[in-house]
């Protein structure tokens, strides 16, 4: 996964590049984005009902024959000339459907693979790839663009989704051994959504989780990223653009380092508590980021956010796979899916727009500090449901 993660990363880096340099269409560049993150919002749930339904390997397949077709395509046009507007949201589109098919179909997989007691460490060890990927992907990507130019560097980043696909093949996980009990839902409507929703409401540590992940997504989510040439620029930025290149990585840094800690400490015990807790301190860091005065205390402000966000977003995705119903589970990831990744989208108006009213400073610290106070009401009403169930 860490490959064909790379790989997906090296697409952005080639494909963004080029874009910007055929059309410098700051509306496009919008549109990437969006396509990127509105497919999960509508489509998680669907997707994580598939993989309920479906050999999840087969699935997975199909995500990386998507996202190796768009590579294939940008390098087509890129080495015909032919990029139009209309090419670009296309395969952007295409981009986005791989994307959401296969991570409901891939987080089922790492369960069958080693079950509920190790689940917690693998789906860190999943995001350490991932965040490995986000690191090493701009560098390869640039390094292809140099050395075979965009066209050639796209084809030859088809190869790299070959490894994981073939691999898929034989290996004998598919997504449900683990299962026991349960009735596998052949059909998939506006009822099973409603199962969903009930059984999610059923459990005041599910419902909580699930808010959790769409909070910190619609206000704050990565939309920070885009706004980093702004913050440099408050900062000073430097000649080589060298710190702007660390701000950028420092996040992914800091996830790969908590990864790290929470593997090797026991003492961070495994509770919804626990994740409202880190998203509360993830929320201050990310207020206070903004108020930083120096690179040094920025890249800290960063690191230091990276770990407390992988620290509660591996948390609740632990917590929902192992309340989730075995025949549910899909369906129950794709929903918290949606709301982890799919609310992202609203981040562009609660950094972006916001930003631009009144300064992209001043957004990102409303922001944060409205997640905290939102995390502290979730603390709250975890502890009043678990009263009420007690009494």
């Amino acid at each position: 996964m860490l490959l064909s993660a790379t790989a997906d990363n090296i697409e952005h880096v080639i494909s963004y590049w080029v874009i910007f340099q055929a059309f410098h269409s700051p509306g496009l560049a919008g549109f990437a984005v969006i396509s990127h993150w509105v497919p999960f919002l509508l489509f998680s749930v669907y997707a994580g009902a598939l993989a309920d339904r479906f050999d999840c390997r087969k699935l997975i397949q199909i995500s990386q024959g998507l996202f190796a077709l768009a590579s294939l395509a940008w390098a087509v046009l890129f080495l015909t000339g032919a990029l139009r507007v209309w090419h670009a949201a296309l395969i952007l589109l295409i981009h986005g459907a791989a994307g959401v098919i296969g991570l409901p179909a891939s987080q089922l997989i790492v369960y069958d693979i080693v079950g509920p007691e190790r689940l917690p460490s693998a789906i860190r060890l999943n995001a350490t790839s991932r965040y490995l990927a986000i690191l090493f992907g701009p560098a390869v990507g640039g390094g292809l663009m140099l050395l075979l130019g965009p066209g050639f560097g796209l084809l030859a980043n088809i190869a790299i989704y070959a490894p994981f696909t073939l691999y898929l093949l034989w290996m004998p996980y598919t997504g449900h051994r683990r299962d026991t009990g349960g009735r596998r839902s052949t059909r998939f409507g506006i009822a099973e959504i409603r199962r969903l929703l009930s059984q999610a409401r059923s459990d005041p540590r599910l419902l909580t989780m699930i808010l959790l992940g769409g909070t910190t997504s619609f206000l704050v989510g990565n939309a920070f990223q885009a706004q980093m040439p702004e913050y440099a620029h408050h900062l000073g930025a430097d000649e080589a653009g060298a710190w702007y290149s660390v701000l950028l990585a420092a996040n992914a840094v800091g996830a790969i380092i908590g990864a790290v800690l929470l593997e090797s400490s026991p003492l961070v015990p495994l509770s919804a508590r626990t994740a409202i807790g880190c998203a509360v301190a993830w929320g201050v860091l990310m207020a206070l980021f903004p108020a930083a005065q120096s690179y040094p205390a920025a890249v800290t402000l960063l690191v230091l956010a990276g770990i407390f966000n992988v620290a509660f977003t591996s948390m609740a995705q632990t917590i929902v796979q192992l309340l989730a119903p075995p025949h549910l589970r899909g369906g129950m990831v794709g929903l918290f899916n949606t709301s982890m990744l799919g609310l992202r989208a609203g981040s562009g108006l609660t950094i972006g727009v916001l930003g631009a009213l009144i300064g992209v400073q001043w957004s990102l610290t409303v922001s944060s500090a409205a997640v905290v106070l939102v995390a502290f009401a979730l603390l709250a009403f975890e502890a009043r449901a678990w009263t009420r169930l007690a009494g």
